[in-house]
Formats: C-alpha cells, sequence, structure tokens
C-alpha cells in the first residue's frame, strides 16, 4: 500500500472502499473489501472470466485474505472514459442510439455466459451457493415494515408482484451471468465517440435471469430511444428470451428493487425506488406509469 502515490475516494460500491490511485506509473483503482472480505476472490475471478468478452479493467493485483484493520483488496487498471450517466444528460439522440446499441451487445454477452443453477458466487472458483430467499410475495411481507406500507398498498403489490411471476414463469429458465447493477453509473464511455469502454463494480454479480440485467437499466430509464436500441439488438441476437421484454425484464428486478425501495431513507436512489414501488401498488401495475420503453415489436 506504501507504493501508491496518491488516492483519491470514487463513488460507488457497496461491500468495499473504492480509490483511484497511482500504482507503478499506471493510474489504477484500488477497491477494499471491508464490509466484504471474501468477495475480493470472487470479482477477481469474475473480471479474468470476461476479460476480452467485456470491458473490464486488468487485474493488477490482489490480496485475497486480510483483517478489519489491513482488509483484502483488488486493484486494477483505470480505465478511460466518463460515466455514461454524465454522457448521456448532453448526449443527442444518434449518440444516445449507438449507446443503447452497444448495451444491447453487453447484455447479449452477459446473457451468453451459462450457468446451471442460479445463487451467488463463493471463492476464487466461483462456486455458486443458492440464494435461499423463498417466496418474492413472502420477501416483500418482510419488508412491509420498512416499506411503510398500510394493507391496501401491501395487498395491491402482492397482487402485482403474483402476476409478474407468472409472466417471468412464461418466459425462459436459462440461468446466466448477471452483472446485477448493470446501469448508466457503473458504465464508462468514450464522450468523442461514444464508445462504452467499461462495466465496473461487480460487487452483486451472481448466477441468475437473464432478464436481471435487462429490468435494472430499464428501472428508471426515461429515453425511449436508448431503450429502443438496446431491445433491437437483444431482439436480434438469437437469444430468444420471449416477450414481452420490458415487462420481463421489470419482473426480474422486482426482488433488487424491493430490496433498494427498503432503504428509502438512506439515499436518493432508494427513495426513487420506493417512489417507483409506490406507485406501482397505487396503480396496480408493474409499469407504475414509467414511460412506455417498447415502441417497436
Amino acid at each position: 500500500m506504501s507504493d501508491f502515490a496518491s488516492a483519491v475516494p470514487l463513488s460507488g460500491g457497496y461491500g468495499g472502499q473504492t480509490y483511484a490511485v497511482s500504482a507503478g506509473g499506471e493510474d489504477a483503482v484500488l477497491k477494499m473489501y471491508v464490509k466484504d472480505p471474501e468477495r475480493a476472490a470472487v470479482d477477481a475471478a469474475l473480471l479474468r472470466l470476461v476479460h476480452g468478452l467485456l470491458p473490464v479493467p486488468r487485474i493488477l493485483d490482489l490480496k485475497r485474505d486480510g483483517s478489519v484493520e489491513d482488509p483484502p483488496y483488488l486493484l486494477t487498471e483505470r480505465l478511460p472514459g466518463i460515466n455514461l450517466q454524465v454522457f448521456l444528460d448532453t448526449a443527442g439522440e444518434d449518440e444516445r442510439r449507438k449507446v443503447g446499441a452497444q448495451l444491447g451487445e453487453l447484455l447479449v454477452r452477459l446473457s451468453g455466459m451459462p450457468f446451471l443453477t442460479s445463487g451467488m458466487f463463493r471463492g476464487s472458483e466461483l462456486t455458486i451457493e443458492p440464494f435461499g430467499l423463498g417466496e418474492l410475495g413472502d420477501f416483500f411481507e418482510s419488508l412491509i415494515p420498512d416499506l411503510g406500507f398500510g394493507p391496501g398498498q401491501a395487498g395491491s403489490l402482492l397482487e402485482v408482484i403474483a402476476s409478474a411471476e407468472d409472466d417471468l414463469a412464461g418466459g425462459t429458465d436459462r440461468v446466466c451471468l448477471v452483472h446485477s447493477d448493470f446501469n448508466p453509473k457503473n458504465l464508462l464511455v468514450d464522450p468523442a465517440t461514444a464508445r462504452i469502454t467499461g462495466l465496473i463494480d461487480w460487487e452483486f454479480a451472481h448466477a441468475g435471469s437473464p432478464y436481471s440485467d435487462l429490468g435494472n437499466l430499464f428501472r428508471f430509464c426515461q429515453d425511449p430511444v436508448l431503450a429502443g436500441a438496446v431491445l433491437s439488438v437483444v431482439r436480434g441476437s438469437g437469444l430468444d428470451l420471449g416477450e414481452p421484454l420490458v415487462e420481463l425484464g421489470r419482473a426480474a428486478d422486482l426482488w433488487a428493487l424491493l430490496d433498494l425501495a427498503a432503504r428509502w431513507t438512506e439515499h436518493e436512489v432508494a427513495a426513487e425506488a420506493h417512489s417507483v414501488v409506490s406507485r406501482m401498488a397505487d396503480t396496480g401495475t408493474l409499469a407504475a406509469g414509467r414511460p412506455k420503453l417498447d415502441v417497436v415489436h
């Protein structure tokens, strides 16, 4: 650690502390695994697994074991580009369409990395440990006190959940690699070319539904141009994920959305998730008044 000339904290990441550093004359990113020490080996294995298939950084150094005082860490190169959300805030229609097509390609590549069972990864061999979460309806009911819902809202949302699960049962049951935080804040782009240069922050990655990352991407999406480009690529990929893709994605995203919404007092993103879930309960729909993204069938 003494070899680092400087360490500037970076935003993002839940299970660790992330810094921009200089290591051996190279710009790098240091992630220290304070909350989940065992995840260091998993993240390193995932980066090795997808390197060359997805735009992820090279690993420069890895410390697998440690303590609270001296935690495990992962040192990677710092990829070029700016945060995709920042780019999209001022991007024109052609640029958003170009980015959307690339996002679709990344989703296709993730969906094409199969696993036999769903669950969280453990260790450098990426052993899969089943979630053991039970039914989505039971999970939601355990969160009702944190969500602050009354009986009417809770009953309405349970109906939405049941309908969403029926939709998923009619889709594919294939299991694949899921990034699980696939949205603009975890993507980098070259502003001069609109080329995606990085997919970062793999700490929630697991084996799961090919609809999950699509749902995460569309959770707060307001842009039918970008979404249309994403959907066009996914539909043309030959993956045969079924229809309707937007609704299937939103259905698969319910686990993560509800978990985030239950922490609505902690930060703005959680508060926005709570707003979406509340509108689901009030409208009795999965769309919850979100924009129609599926403009082409």
